[in-house]
């Protein structure tokens, strides 16, 4: 009995040792993070990376940043997601539907998170939002839903307006776009104002839709979130400008660059709320229970610059909802 106590003893210290130093390991496991976007770097994506430092991650001693940037050439999406996907990481982020929809046909397993999707039901990316029931969740912009509130935002700081254009450059066949006409279009209605929906299909014709806006007498012109529109943002509001065309824009990038005034969900809260469902996932939670979430901060952003430049007034009333005001 003598000679095999020490034995026993000397298994069990050694195995609660192995035990003490598993928890360490596993304690100290760096996590790896995905960030996949269409675009570049953006204020979105610092606004994430600051959720995630105030929920205690630290890059380089809890978790790893992994990312990706296509730079506004969707046909590197594929390629960029797959990378991320060799590289094992535990979580991927994605910066916008495009972007989704290219990761998540290259992955069922990895759980995935998007801070800005416009229609994840539509899409294809969710069975539902309560119930998402696969690898992806996140939160929705309900773009198509805030189309109507651009037209009447519009009307109330152009009461004059009565030709409006609708411009995107995805077919009306898309479910999205689809929604985005159909709530502009009713909204419209009781405002007496026309609505034309002009579609072009690649960058090099975005020229020619202000020729047939000026063409058609168009007064003022609602743009539709699109990938394509996003990335030539700055040669889009310039061409505004330039045909002195008042235009309400579908998030704060446009007017930060120029254009007269935007109306979406606050893009860095978004942003910031997609960090928590980071933190949950890498806690064990299962995407597929995690409801999408809807935005509960919206901003309208107004460059009175511009306004002065094209000739426009925006009138006071107008100007006291704006959240903020480009002098």
């Amino acid at each position: 009995m003598s000679a095999i106590f020490p034995l026993v003893l000397s298994i069990t210290l050694l195995a609660l040792t192995e035990g003490v130093s598993n928890a360490r390991q596993a304690a100290s496991k760096i996590l790896g993070i995905g960030y996949l976007a269409l675009g570049s770097r953006s204020s979105g994506t610092e606004a994430f990376v600051q959720g995630l430092k105030d929920l205690g991650y630290v890059e380089g001693q809890n978790i790893a940043f992994e990312y990706r940037f296509a730079e506004g050439k969707e046909e590197r999406l594929t390629d960029l997601a797959a990378e991320l996907i060799q590289l094992k990481v535990d979580v991927i982020v994605v910066g916008g539907t495009t972007a989704a929809r290219a990761t998540h046909r290259l992955t069922k397993t990895i759980p995935i998170v998007i801070p800005d999707s416009a229609d994840p039901v539509g899409a294809g990316l969710v069975k539902s939002l309560a119930r998402p029931g696969g690898n992806i969740t996140g939160l929705t912009i309900m773009s198509p839903r805030l189309g109507g509130k651009r037209l009447e935002l519009l009307k109330e700081a152009f009461p004059m307006v009565s030709q409006v254009a609708v411009v995107t450059n995805i077919t009306l066949a898309n479910p999205d776009t689809e929604a985005h006409v159909k709530e502009i279009k009713v909204a419209a209605q009781p405002f007496g104002v026309q609505v034309q929906v002009l579609v072009l299909r690649e960058a090099n014709e975005i020229e020619g839709i202000f020729s047939l806006m000026t063409k058609k007498r168009v007064q003022a012109f609602i743009l539709i979130p699109t990938p394509l529109f996003t990335y030539h943002r700055k040669v889009i509001v310039d061409l505004a400008s330039k045909s002195r065309l008042p235009a309400i824009y579908p998030h704060r990038g446009y007017v930060e660059a120029g254009g007269l005034m935007s109306y979406a969900a606050n893009p860095a809260d978004l942003f910031r709320r997609a960090a928590s469902y980071v933190d949950k996932i890498l806690k064990g939670a299962n995407p597929a229970d995690l409801p999408v979430e809807q935005p509960t901060k919206f901003e309208l952003v107004i460059n009175l610059k511009t306004a002065k430049q094209i000739g426009v007034t925006i009138p006071p009333d107008v100007l006291i909802w704006a959240d903020e005001v480009i002098k």
